[in-house]
């Protein structure tokens, strides 16, 4: 705006002194600023685009091809456009999940009507829920006093699931159970262990009246025998983030999230039940924008429109119910490359909501950060309600894994540590084949 005031006051002047030379210099300037201004907004409004990926799911170490088609559908040629593919910055800062081969960045020319192709590449080097787009275009006069810039094709979610380490030398028909569970229906009773007390059913032998509460109630009562027998397993994941440090290299984070994949995988073999529950938040529910405005002033404004800056709270478990089947292990395993650090709700909570949730037929897998007093309080509640609890400690030091063993040992809980990721593949096979 500044411009046409200055351009009209050196106008008024020369008009009034009468000076010639400076009035048609003035004419031709405001001239070229507002021919410049209208042909820089027909040239924005005349683009148009396309993003085409080849695959919006994809695992660790596989590269994902971007195909991006930008066409001048106005009558005017476009003298030039800069393309940019806007991803999220923190994606390729180390540690880096996504490296980008080729370019993202791409200045053309169109003529009327002409269409071109660029491409570039993604490498993924990590799970994540990764935004892609959307895809900023700029153009202007060229003499460089207006520019427009426009966002075109709403952006794209490509998801990564988590890499997993394959057990060795297992073998997938052993008929080695995951552990001791307890469960409602079962082949196999173990008479010596009565785990309670049922009204009378028809065809139940003689040797399981319990005559006591028949003499007590008047009526007929039977024993309930508590069998041990594989019914799968609930994973807990333990995904708050002041529970998890980067040390020497290794996110405790990542590790937590590979070793719960690696379960999964290992259980899926078997056929077993699986389920998730976790205090993490879903990536997808910091997606903010969906429409996108197409006009923008400067390219820094169009830039931090995409950056993520939504909170990082999540106050209710995310639950996968445990169940089996092959579109178990994908839920799950969707679930695991969205899945964020998150500031919300600590283990204690999460395990008192959650606690009704879980099958007591399944043996239960915590995977923590820390245990301090609450944590150890809430496991061991978890133990005595008659849950079957194993717990993987994700630290680093001997000295936090020694206090949290001394901890829950007390309380009948089997706890195991978790160091490095070359230590994932032993731990689930041990724990799998005990």
């Amino acid at each position: 705006m500044w411009k046409y005031l200055f351009a009209v006051a050196l106008l008024l002047v020369a008009v009034t002194f009468d000076l010639g030379m400076l009035a048609y210099a003035m004419y031709v300037f405001l001239g070229i600023l507002i021919s410049s201004r209208y042909f820089s907004r027909k040239w924005a409004e005349s683009l148009a685009a396309q993003r085409l990926t080849s695959q919006t799911k994809a695992n660790v170490g596989q590269t994902v091809a971007v195909v991006i088609d930008v066409e001048n559908q106005g009558k005017l040629p476009v003298p030039w456009v800069l393309v940019e593919e806007l991803i999220v910055r923190d994606y390729l800062r180390p540690p880096a999940r996504l490296s980008l081969i080729g370019r993202r960045l791409h200045l053309i020319a169109l003529g009327s009507g002409e269409k071109k192709t660029l491409l570039f590449q993604i490498e993924l080097l990590g799970r994540g829920y990764f935004q892609i787009g959307p895809l900023l275009l700029e153009t202007g006069d060229l003499f460089g006093l207006h520019r427009r810039f426009r966002m075109l094709t709403s952006p794209q979610y490509l998801l990564v699931h988590p890499d997993f380490s394959p057990l060795e030398n297992y073998d997938i028909t052993s008929p080695r159970p995951i552990g001791e569970v307890r469960i409602t229906h079962s082949l196999f009773d173990d008479p010596t262990r009565i785990c309670g007390v049922r009204p009378y059913q028809y065809g139940d032998p003689m040797r399981r009246i319990h005559w006591r509460a028949t003499a007590r109630t008047g009526e007929l009562h039977s024993k309930v025998y508590e069998p041990s027998i594989v019914a799968g397993a609930t994973i807990v994941l333990d995904f708050l983030s002041a529970h998890y440090e980067e040390i020497e290299g290794e996110a405790r984070g990542e590790l937590a999230v590979t070793m719960t994949a690696s379960l999964v995988h290992a259980l899926a073999q078997r056929n077993e039940e699986i389920g998730l529950i976790t205090n993490g938040r879903d990536a997808i529910q910091r997606i903010r924008f969906e429409g996108w405005i197409s006009d923008w002033r400067t390219r820094r404004e169009a830039r931090e429109s995409v950056e993520l800056d939504t909170p990082n709270d999540q106050f209710e478990p995310l639950v996968i119910e445990t169940r089996r089947g092959v579109e178990q292990i994908e839920r799950i395993f969707d679930l695991l490359g969205r899945l964020e650090l998150s500031e919300g709700l600590p283990l204690p909570a999460l395990l008192q909501e959650a606690a009704g949730r879980m099958p007591r037929s399944a043996t239960v897998i915590l995977i923590v950060g820390k245990i301090g007093v609450e944590e150890a309080i809430a496991i061991g509640d978890l133990r005595r309600s008659g849950f079957v609890v194993t717990v993987f400690v994700n630290c680093y030091h001997i000295v936090d894994f020694e206090a949290a063993l001394a901890t829950l040992l007390d309380m009948g809980v089997e706890v195991r540590q978790l160091t490095e990721r070359s230590h994932v593949a032993d731990l689930c096979r041990d724990f799998v084949l005990r």
